[in-house]
């Protein structure tokens, strides 16, 4: 027949403007069936185009395009991540997405987004000044621009962790629109990045730690034995801010951890503990029974001082009025601390190291310190106890000294 565009077995296939157009009938992710095309300027590349189609037809491999990465992504938050994870997890993820992902990558499309795109993304996101990008120079009060709004960027580029985090964010939310069929691969999974070094953090001797405590103590630091379950129990800042009065038994001497204290996004939460992992119940030593009868007490004086103004929060560290201690006071508080106690100067984050690397001094077996640290792998333990203190380092270099000295 005069006219024919169509081989035997090509029925969807057939001339269209200056060259041909075929389609396939697919099921869309969100159940509707639908003719999807394809065009080209040859039969045989609208063939091979066609046959692509079916294939993917056939394994739900074809999305209905509609959704951009911003789109994606604002879902994304609102009905997969909000219902389920952390306050500080949702704001961590909305920070990376709004600052970082949506600026470069939010106009393309969900399922045409490639790993070239994402890779060229992540090269600019390392190289580019986040103060000339996010304008934060500009935003101040004229006569208090300093760099970036006055010709004088101040080169302030995220470091190698900081990216790292943010594309995890972006391969996390691709992972979800690839489980749900809206894309056909993970166009972060196989973008390679810069090399992140984790930084060898400072952390005290036992007799660094001791002249610390004693200092909190001589002084009637109302922060005492917040300090004392930092360094010795190893709690985190938020464990031992959001410990509940009821969570202490000083008959049995122990110590029950179950909550934390977060403030995420101007609101202060008072939640259960990081990890399934981080809940525990633990034997109370001495210093730790002693230092949160002190601070029981004094929390008892308080409130008798406070009269009418007390409110009741129930935690065992409050304010003088009852109410809880803001995580940053308690980071003033430290560093006020610090100076005082004249020791190097460490977060109460390294002070929990401090607290990993004496046990490993002490020849603790590190199951027992990962009971008392309460991590979820045992790698974690292991990765601190591998990290060997300068005395214990200083001590074994002396024993082989000896050994091979003549």
């Amino acid at each position: 027949m005069a006219g024919k565009a169509r081989a035997n077995g090509e029925g969807s296939i057939y001339p269209y403007r200056n060259g041909y157009a075929a389609y396939v009938w697919v099921d869309l992710p969100g159940g509707e069936r639908k003719r999807k095309y394809v065009y080209g300027g040859t039969r045989d590349i609208v063939h091979e185009k066609w046959l692509k189609l079916h294939q993917a037809a056939r394994e739900n491999k074809v999305t209905d395009g509609k959704h951009t990465v911003e789109r994606y992504l604002t879902e994304w938050l609102r009905e997969v991540i909000a219902p389920t994870a952390a306050p500080l997890t949702l704001s961590t993820y909305s920070g990376h997405i709004r600052l970082h992902i949506l600026p470069e990558l939010g106009d393309k499309r969900l399922d045409r987004l490639t790993t070239r795109d994402v890779q060229k993304w992540a090269n600019n996101l390392a190289a580019r000044c986040q103060c000339c990008t996010q304008g934060k120079d500009q935003a101040r009060p004229e006569d208090k621009r300093r760099c970036c709004a006055v010709g004088r960027c101040c080169e302030g580029r995220l470091s190698a962790r900081s990216v790292s985090d943010v594309r995890a964010t972006l391969r996390s939310a691709l992972s979800d629109a690839l489980a749900e069929e809206l894309v056909v691969r993970n166009a972060a999974a196989a973008v390679k990045l810069r090399a992140v070094r984790k930084p060898k953090r400072r952390r005290w001797t036992s007799d660094e730690a001791r002249r610390f405590l004693e200092s909190a103590r001589r002084d009637n630091d109302p922060l005492y034995a917040a300090y004392v379950l930092v360094l010795v129990l190893g709690l985190r800042r938020g464990e031992a801010l959001g410990l509940p009065l009821d969570s202490v038994d000083f008959e049995a001497a122990e110590i029950d951890i179950r909550y934390q204290l977060q403030r995420v996004d101007g609101k202060l939460y008072h939640r259960e503990t990081k990890t399934e992992a981080s809940d525990d119940s633990l034997p109370m030593p001495g210093i730790v029974s002693t230092a949160l009868q002190l601070r029981k007490r004094r929390r008892a004086e308080d409130r008798v001082e406070a009269d009418i103004t007390w409110q009741e929060c129930g935690l065992m560290f409050t304010t003088g009025h009852g109410t809880p201690i803001e995580p940053r006071n308690f980071n003033r508080s430290w560093a006020t601390r610090v100076r005082k106690a004249g020791v190097p100067l460490i977060s109460s984050r390294s002070a929990r190291r401090t607290c990993a690397s004496l046990l490993a001094d002490l020849d603790v077996h590190p199951r027992v310190a990962m009971r008392i640290l309460r991590h979820a792998q045992f790698t974690v333990t292991m990765e601190i106890y591998t990290d060997a203190s300068d005395e214990a380092t200083r001590a074994a270099l002396k024993k082989l000294g000896d050994s091979l000295d003549g």
